[in-house]
């Protein structure tokens, strides 16, 4: 009697669980702006071009060690890279599919590890004044597993600090090309 009530108690938990995830909404958007005091089209060339992520990404400093392969076009539309790092890096793809010059880029980012996801990365860049506000977002559609990882970890805010260091590190590297 004890153990079915108990059975039944934890198949109501799972039960309010399940649904309690799958009610949760499907579409995010991570999102994180800077103003820099540098032109739109130089801090577009920091973000055109993976080879140039090495200097500002925030996830190559998580992992130092990750291999990073590139192939396609050396920037722009059709230039990808590749990632395979430790469990806090993951493994992936990312693929510029749309490149407008000192205005968008837009990159499509293939996660293989830690779980599988397709997600859609931005960087827009509007000038303003002699400065450019640069904003980087990332959208998608969340799995089950991801909305069930949400209930217990805020994604934005884990995400999002990792783009404010990227932001705050290609601010930097900006305006230090202006001085130089």
């Amino acid at each position: 009697m004890i153990l079915t009530s108990i059975l039944i108690a934890l198949a109501a938990i799972v039960v309010v669980f399940v649904i309690v995830v799958a009610t949760r909404p499907a579409d995010f958007r991570i999102s994180r702006s800077t103003t820099m005091s540098a032109s739109p089209s130089a801090v577009f060339e920091l973000v055109n071009d993976f080879h140039k992520w090495e200097d500002w990404n925030p996830w190559g400093k998580v992992d130092p060690n990750a291999k990073m392969t590139y192939d396609g076009a050396p920037a722009g539309v059709g230039a990808s890279y590749s990632w395979a790092g430790n469990n806090k890096v993951g493994a992936g793809s990312g693929t510029i599919i749309e490149s407008r010059p000192s205005d968008l880029i837009r990159i499509r980012l293939e996660f293989l590890k830690p779980m599988k996801a397709t997600n859609i990365a931005e960087f827009t860049f509007k000038p303003q004044g002699n400065q450019t506000a640069v904003t980087w977002s990332m959208s998608g559609k969340a799995n089950f597993m991801a909305k069930a990882f949400g209930l217990f970890v805020n994604c934005d805010t884990m995400v999002g600090k990792e783009f404010e260091k990227g932001l705050a590190s290609m601010k930097a590297i900006a305006e230090a090309s202006l001085v130089a």
